[in-house]
């Protein structure tokens, strides 16, 4: 498989992390590789700044180069920092629960909610639940949002062909400031989603919950639209100058 060299150069970089250096023989004890394949692999890494040579007898260890592949993780944990207070704020003034969302392979990831500090919240918590992009609220509030070159990617990557019928969704989103998740089936809930943004890059997404008796769409996106899309500038404004 084309893949398994990729796999087994990640396994080494995560051997070297759990430790300042390791040995060509260490490294091939923990991995179960050969250790010509583990030579191989460490030289490749050498070649790309990840991995140094520190001697003979103490090994090889890890370069700040592989810092650089945290930066999404450094990210999304200022992003939360950001979003957390003005998210708090919303919902103890308006009492429905909201989820801060950032896409991750094929998904919308929740990253962040306060919907155990919400009394109309049918959860506790929903931290690492994955939403689906095309229909979940949050995921068509970031296409919608997004550049056009990275809403056709991501719908490439789905498999999904970028119609006249989605192209004029988006185009409705864009104009209303918000999305509604699409319900396939009756549901007793329903979300409402704006996107965090600065110019053309979507940031997250932020939606919430509510249920569908207390309200239909319409009255939702007239009665919550606007302070969703104001809390969503200013976290913007916060995770931008941080």
């Amino acid at each position: 498989m084309a893949i398994e060299p990729v796999r087994r150069s990640f396994e080494i970089l995560e051997a070297l992390s759990r430790r300042p250096h390791g040995t060509i023989a260490v490294l091939a004890e923990e991995t179960g590789m050969p250790r010509p394949t583990v030579a191989r692999l460490l030289n490749g890494l050498i070649e790309l700044g990840y991995v140094a040579k520190v001697s003979r007898l103490i090994g090889y260890r890890l370069t700040d180069r592989v810092l650089g592949l945290a930066q999404g993780i450094r990210f999304i944990d200022h992003f939360v920092d950001a979003a957390a207070p003005h998210m708090q704020r919303f919902t103890q003034e308006h009492g429905w629960p909201l989820y801060l969302g950032s896409i991750s392979h094929r998904a919308i990831t929740i990253r962040y909610s306060t919907a155990a500090e919400s009394p109309m919240s049918f959860e506790r918590t929903a931290l690492q639940r994955r939403s689906p992009i095309l229909s979940g609220a949050l995921g068509r509030a970031w296409l919608a949002s997004s550049a056009e070159e990275e809403r056709r990617a991501i719908l490439r990557d789905l498999g999904v062909r970028y119609d006249a019928k989605l192209a004029a969704d988006f185009a409705r989103i864009r104009r209303d400031g918000h999305a509604f998740s699409v319900l396939t089936r009756p549901a007793r809930l329903q979300g409402i989603a704006v996107a965090i943004q600065t110019n053309d890059r979507v940031l997250g997404c932020i939606s919430m919950r509510f249920t569908r008796s207390a309200m239909s769409e319409a009255e939702a996106g007239a009665r919550y639209g606007p302070p969703l899309t104001v809390l969503a500038r200013a976290i913007a404004i916060d995770a931008a100058s941080g």
